[in-house]
């Protein structure tokens, strides 16, 4: 019992765990003893209320479905029914019940359950203390003129109750076995503001799927990049905003109002940009960069000539030591999915001048070969042992998840990102990918030793004599 009140935690503030229409929950307001007359507290026989948490569920379609307010009331033994001033609860919350509050007619939305209340109830076992206990769910059915609902095996309302059942048995495993998340979201940009522009950014460009001309899945590749480019707007607007306008935090940021030009924003370049959508996200944003690649992608020509005027076929070359035209001062550099050139963008970042950067990994690779375990140890900068604190900052995931061969690949990124002089931030972005940790470079520490190092860096690699800068294709390979 115990574990109850957490993992009921988890149901009342995670309602999104357990349903694909459910965006979020957000607290309305939180009420103890002695509660407000006029909320609808239910009465349980034998319990005492012991607090309720107000809370509005946020459909993930607002377009479709409808926003529901729901009363979460927790209770605990009564210890005193009769006593002066109410009764007495105990200090163990054993239930949870859940009631919609509906205004004088409007109905329930799909994704909730055709029930008045819903009560999960943890019942002790009778045998010696310790021992396990039950747990229940419960439900009152909408009053309604017609037949009781179904509640056969395979009913809807059947199978809602026992997927809500699972989650709270798995939340309640969970506190008990010290469960931790593989991944670490929300650590730079919130999610709420992320969640409540990215509706936004998704309605304005998810046609794109429909007129997509590439060889690869649209749903992937659309929607990971709408949302890069919404991380990437509010990750801006935080870090650049205008020293003269009046600065909106990101936690609350009006969708509705935003505007890009709010902040004192520099221009971006995004390193092998592929397609190119991300460029034409931000473009039609307006924002001003630009998108270099080896090889022009047939979606280039079917963007907007605001676009395809930012897109170019280039080569860089990271041990040129003439300075490349993209990589001016100021700029903001973008690694998405970059590969061989992923090690290379804070090395790029600090030499440039740049504003900062964001590095989405992919392929391992080190500066002139695969990234491999033994390569990195003969690492041209320090890098911290896998079980030293440095890692455990990084937000790679629940122990023992710093092992892999990818998990070793970022601590070697983060490694040389601190020893170019950034400060070393990583999130695990929202979107539908695998390959979703990114590494964000935005302020620097010993701008001066990490410029050096990174000159360190380029010239221990020109004189290996190993790397090799792709040659573009098509007509720019014969400039």
């Amino acid at each position: 019992m115990d574990l109850f009140e957490t993992a009921t935690s988890q149901i009342i503030h995670h309602p999104e765990y357990n349903s694909t229409l459910i965006l979020r929950s957000e607290v309305v307001a939180e009420h103890a003893p002695p509660f407000p007359p006029a909320l609808p507290v239910p009465a349980l026989d034998g319990y005492a209320a012991a607090k309720a948490v107000h809370r509005k569920l946020l459909p993930r379609r607002p377009g479709r479905d409808a926003g529901l307010e729901q009363l979460c009331t927790m209770y605990a033994l009564d210890l005193d029914p009769g006593a002066p001033g109410g009764p007495q609860h105990g200090e163990q919350i054993s239930v949870l019940v859940l009631s919609p509050l509906l205004a004088p007619g409007t109905s329930l939305p799909y994704y909730h359950p055709a029930v008045s209340h819903l009560a999960f109830r943890y019942i002790p076992s009778p045998s010696p203390p310790g021992s396990h206990g039950l747990l229940s769910i419960e439900v009152v059915p909408l009053a309604s003129p017609s037949p009781p609902p179904d509640i056969a095996l395979n009913s809807r309302l059947y199978r809602t109750c026992l997927a809500l059942l699972d989650t709270l048995h798995r939340y309640g495993w969970g506190a008990l076995s010290n469960y931790k998340k593989r991944m670490a979201h929300d650590r730079i940009v919130p999610r709420e503001a992320y969640q409540d522009l990215y509706l936004v950014m998704r309605e304005r460009h998810k046609w794109r799927v429909d007129e997509w001309c590439e060889g690869t899945d649209p749903l992937k590749h659309v929607f990971e990049d709408i949302g890069i480019a919404t991380y990437l707007m509010l990750l801006w607007k935080d870090t650049f905003a205008s020293a003269t306008a009046p600065t909106e935090n990101v936690e609350k940021v009006n969708v509705e109002t935003f505007n890009p030009f709010d902040h004192q924003l520099t221009l971006f370049t995004s390193i092998s940009c592929g397609n190119g959508l991300l460029v034409h996200i931000l473009t039609a944003e307006g924002y001003a960069g630009h998108g270099v690649d080896v090889r022009a992608r047939l979606s280039w020509s079917h963007y907007p000539p605001a676009t395809r005027a930012a897109l170019h076929v280039h080569a860089l070359d990271p041990t040129s030591p003439a300075r490349d035209p993209y990589l001016a001062p100021g700029v903001f550099l973008i690694g998405n999915h970059a590969d061989e050139l992923s090690p290379w963008v804070p090395v790029l970042a600090a030499l440039s001048g740049a504003a900062g950067y964001l590095s989405i990994p992919c392929c391992a690779w080190a500066f002139d070969a695969r990234f491999t375990r033994s390569a990195a140890k003969a690492a041209l900068f320090p890098v911290p042992a896998h079980d030293s604190r440095f890692a455990e900052e990084l937000g790679l995931g629940a122990d023992g998840n710093n092992t892999s061969a990818y998990a070793a690949y970022r601590i070697w990124l983060a490694a040389l990102s601190a020893w170019c002089g950034w400060e070393v931030e990583c999130d695990a972005l929202r979107i539908p990918s695998t390959r979703n940790w990114a590494i964000v470079g935005r302020r620097k520490g010993g701008e001066g030793e990490g410029v050096e190092n990174a000159r360190r860096i380029v010239d221990e690699v020109r004189n290996r004599a190993v790397f090799k800068t792709r040659r573009p294709e098509g007509k720019a390979g014969d400039h």
